[in-house]
């Protein structure tokens, strides 16, 4: 099934409370959870990695600083914090040095990526080519893909992009619902990231962050499990 990475964000900001947070969700069957770059004092984030680790999980810093002097420093931070993987970021030139000799596995996005909150621009070509061009160098793991920020037939991009990347495709951004769940498994999508929608209780209306968090991995489940059925 489609791995599913908890971000301890909201808005492309890493949430105040994400110590609490973390602790109300941290021993639920949980493998992967992340955090950004922006919101909370690196220090807080290194303690708070180290207890993940401690705990079995594998920790992301998704980076979304919006110059490449500021996606550096987040690459360090990343290399300081000792998480387990980077996503995002576009400037693998600058930021592959840095990651040399480092366990860290790196999944930038591919595509134009405007703003804070990001949006993906570029047509399927475009977006399907630079997923191409960037994991064709070494030291880039996979990519980060804006998929639910992008004006067009998502499913027809992410397909183009599993199909052209030379290793793991990320959805993230913007997932909010079972068939979303659906879509990205189907076509291929190693891993989904959800957010703001477990603080905004969009998954489980009036349930507990905990609730959300059941919720996005016994769906997960259960598309894997469909489409064993169907092969």
């Amino acid at each position: 099934m489609a791995e599913f990475i908890f971000m301890l964000t909201k808005d492309d900001t890493t949430v105040a409370d994400c110590v609490e947070v973390y602790e109300e969700v941290r021993n639920s069957t949980l493998q992967w959870i992340g955090f950004k770059d922006i919101g909370v004092p690196i220090p807080v984030l290194t303690q708070l990695a180290e207890r993940m680790h401690e705990d079995g999980l594998r920790v992301v810093l998704e980076i979304v600083s919006t110059d490449a002097e500021a996606e550096l420093r987040s690459v360090e931070a990343g290399l300081t914090i000792g998480v387990d993987m980077l996503m995002g970021g576009t400037n693998p030139d600058r930021a592959l040095p840095l990651l040399r000799g480092s366990a860290i596995r790196y999944c930038p996005f591919p595509g134009r990526i405007v703003g804070h909150p990001s949006v993906l621009e570029g047509s399927i070509d475009e977006i399907a080519g630079s997923a191409r061009e960037l994991t064709g160098r070494e030291g880039v793991d996979g990519v980060d893909l804006l998929a639910y920020r992008w004006q067009g037939p998502v499913p027809d991009l992410i397909s183009a992009v599993v199909n052209a990347a030379q290793g793991p495709v990320i959805v993230a951004g913007t997932v909010t619902t079972a068939e979303q769940i659906r879509v990205l498994t189907r076509r291929g999508a190693w891993a989904f990231t959800i957010g703001g929608a477990v603080f905004d209780r969009l998954l489980v209306p009036r349930g507990s962050i905990r609730d959300q968090i059941v919720w996005a991995l016994d769906t997960a489940a259960d598309v894997r499990a469909v489409l064993d059925a169907e092969r």
